[in-house]
């Protein structure tokens, strides 16, 4: 059976998913040679191009099968093992057993929320028109961005070579539970700003770079917590509006006995 031949804008999107892959497989090569710094600017490299191409082809309009294959295998590599294999070897080896057992949980929920993505891609979308902007668990690049921005943070701090300290395993931990949790993400893909705002928010875009480039290890590192840390927090936010909008109203003050 002879494949359909996709349009010359298809060529676009699929070489951004190979960079990505590339830069993971870079991660990789890197970590294995003890430089850990490289490694976790490859995978922030990697999240860029894995940003653009979605981007691209849905301006190209040249969304695929394909290339929603392509981009899971190649996020599999470069925000589950290159992240899992960094964080092995820079911090988690000293614990043996618990160490590569944390870094197997990180690649199987990576793979884990990979596969329920792709479900959910392929499903009807909600009533709710808005739940269709959210990210069921903790995206996998913003989780492999949390563990490149801690090595980045503790270089920034003097760390050199490996480090052993207990919060970066249970980071590790609390990360694969995030990506498999059904606490839900923003998504910024697709925002909708109104005309009469849109100026505001170039200027809030610049002050958002300004921020990042100010001091990237610091910065990008308490973005990515922030975030990982704001899926629980609008659940709680939200039960706790719940719970309030059942509470019976109080009694009127002026009513008399």
């Amino acid at each position: 059976m002879e494949l359909p031949q996709p349009n010359r804008s298809f060529l676009l999107p699929c070489t951004l998913t190979i960079a990505s892959l590339f830069s993971g497989f870079y991660s990789m090569v890197a970590s294995i040679n003890g430089h850990f710094y490289a490694a976790a600017v490859a995978i922030i490299v990697a999240a860029i191009f894995d940003g653009l191409d979605g981007r691209v082809a849905r301006m190209t309009g040249s969304t695929s099968g394909f290339g929603m294959q392509l981009d899971s295998l190649c996020d599999m590599v470069s925000f589950g093992v290159a992240p899992g294999l960094l964080a092995y070897l820079w911090a988690l080896k000293p614990y043996g057993r618990y160490g590569w057992l944390a870094a197997f949980l990180y690649v199987a929920a990576t793979a884990l929320r990979l596969a329920r993505f792709n479900t959910l891609a392929t499903a009807p979308p909600p009533p709710d028109k808005h739940k269709s902007y959210d990210f069921v668990g903790l995206p996998c690049p913003a989780a492999a961005g949390a563990v490149a921005t801690t090595v980045m943070f503790f270089r920034f701090l003097g760390a050199q070579g490996t480090v052993k300290h207990i919060p970066i395993l249970l980071l590790v931990y609390l990360l694969s539970y995030l990506m498999i949790s059904s606490h839900r993400y923003l998504s910024f893909k697709k925002v909708h700003i109104p005309r009469e705002r849109r100026f505001q928010a170039v200027v809030g875009i610049i002050l958002v770079m300004m921020f990042l480039a100010s001091e990237p290890p610091v910065t990008l590192f308490v973005t990515a917590l922030c975030y990982a840390a704001s899926g629980p927090l609008l659940e709680l936010y939200q039960m706790a509006r719940s719970k309030k909008a059942q509470e019976p109203p109080p009694p009127d003050a002026g009513a008399s006995a």
